[in-house]
């Protein structure tokens, strides 16, 4: 049975606010409530990856547990310990959503050519492009207004191709496992790691920079 269009984008989009609005009331809460979050997310996404790539071997699992604790903890510092707390972890989440949309809907809109037609055959370069466009525009209107480093209006659409890349890369291990998401926990959105693969990059690549002293 092929799913209807319009059903299975409406429940993107609701399923989409619902983790929204959980992401955003836990960041603004910080402390206990942020870390269970994170740490269930981590949880999550290592029980998926460790399914993905059962078989191939020991050292695909010590990675993938690098892959899920690096960028949770990234997530930490940066709502805790990094400058401007909160205001930098939601420039990380507006980048990295607006990153996803901006690609979804370039991507179906304007189509063209494939991106990576041997890793995922639906992304194209319009795609990549609009992500980039979306995740500068609206990252760079959230640093102008709350005044913050000027640096990150560059680095936003950079950003976006590294959280395009860590969507190739997820592709990539789920090509050659066989399947099409990472899990079903997400209704139109497949696992957590597809939901997370461009927000592993992004919050990893943030703390690099305000930790590099170029700020």
């Amino acid at each position: 049975m092929v799913a209807d269009p319009v059903t299975e984008l409406l429940t993107r989009i609701v399923s989409g606010l619902v983790m929204i609005a959980i992401a955003l009331a836990a960041a603004v809460i910080g402390g206990t409530w942020f870390a269970v979050l994170v740490a269930a997310a981590a949880t999550m996404m290592y029980y998926e990856w460790s399914r993905i790539v059962r078989g191939w071997g020991f050292h695909w699992m010590v990675a993938g547990f690098g892959y899920v604790l690096i960028p949770a903890l990234a997530l930490l510092w940066i709502r805790e310990r990094g400058a401007h707390k909160l205001e930098m972890l939601l420039w990380v989440f507006i980048v990295t959503w607006s990153t996803d949309i901006g690609a979804y809907f370039a991507g179906r809109t304007i189509g063209g050519p494939k991106l990576a037609p041997s890793i995922s055959p639906n992304k194209t370069w319009a795609g990549l492009i609009g992500g980039m466009i979306a995740a500068g525009a609206l990252g760079a209107a959230w640093i102008l207004y709350f005044d913050l480093s000027h640096l990150w209006l560059y680095l936003a659409p950079l950003f976006a191709v590294g959280a395009q890349m860590g969507d190739l890369f997820e592709s990539g291990l789920k090509r050659r496992a066989g399947i099409k998401d990472s899990g079903s926990i997400l209704p139109g959105h497949g696992g957590v790691l597809d939901r997370l693969d461009g927000l592993v990059v992004v919050a990893t690549l943030t703390v690099m920079v305000q930790l590099s002293g170029w700020l």
